[in-house]
């Protein structure tokens, strides 16, 4: 990455001036280092300045949707093309160009344009774990179960602090007829995440012969296309974590 070059190299300057001028090498090695570090620091703070101003546009682009259906479709390909802009931000620093395509792939599956999206999900990187589940979900509708089951396991991977990842992973082996491996599922959520209610609840409820019901984890659960929301209340933009943006897992 552009980035780690240019700070690998001005600190390799600084480190040859300090020993052009008659220091020994210990003494130019060290605050080369410091000049390394710093100045990637600054430079990634810079790209993701710009990548935070990226997503801030198509934000914008896509928040206040009306009804209109080629309105709509219309401010999604301006998303996706602000996006696809944005692509050479990735040359200069790490994770930025998984995040990018993990956000293209999250629009082009609202607007179920589902080839484009698992093309986008498998450039989007193993660590954007909403994308995974997302390329999950499309494998089950397509009920190819052996692709879905390796990117739940890379959302749950990733993801593993995020329940909703666990619960509809568990959620498409139970309409599959595999409560077994859906309890197997929950349970490994709930090792995982020890405090979450939420998956000891579910957990409980496949124990008891219940049905899972995914409403705590609305309205994320509704992005990954499995189940549709009231009156069609599609939300644009997710999240990853907290209150970060889903799509954007690096």
């Amino acid at each position: 990455m552009i980035n780690l070059a240019l700070s690998i190299a001005a600190g390799f300057l600084v480190a040859l001036l300090i020993k052009l001028g008659g220091f020994p090498l210990i003494a130019a090695i060290i605050p080369g280092t410091i000049v390394t570090l710093g100045t990637l620091i600054l430079l990634g703070r810079r790209s993701f300045a710009q990548f935070q101003a990226l997503m801030k546009g198509v934000e914008d682009e896509l928040k206040g949707m009306s009804q209109n259906k080629k309105e709509q479709q219309a401010r999604a390909d301006k998303a996706i093309k602000l996006l696809e802009a944005g692509l050479p931000l990735g040359k200069w620093q790490f994770l930025i160009e998984g995040q990018i395509y993990g956000q293209i792939g999250t629009i082009k599956h609202l607007f179920k344009d589902y080839d484009g999206a698992l093309a986008a999900f498998k450039k989007s990187g193993d660590r954007n774990y909403f994308a995974k589940a997302m390329e999950a979900a499309i494998y089950f509708q397509r009920k190819d179960f052996g692709s879905m089951q390796k990117s739940f396991e890379d959302a749950v991977k990733h993801g593993n602090k995020e329940g909703l990842m666990w619960a509809a992973y568990a959620w498409c082996l139970i309409q599959n007829k595999d409560s077994d491996s859906a309890m197997k599922v929950l349970s490994r959520g709930v090792e995982a995440n020890p405090n979450d209610e939420k998956l000891k609840k579910a957990l409980n409820s496949l124990q008891n012969d219940k049905r899972l019901k995914m409403s705590p984890w609305e309205p994320m659960w509704w992005q990954l296309g499995l189940e549709a929301p009231p009156m069609q209340q599609v939300q644009f933009m997710g999240g990853g974590g907290s209150k970060r943006r889903r799509g954007f897992r690096g």
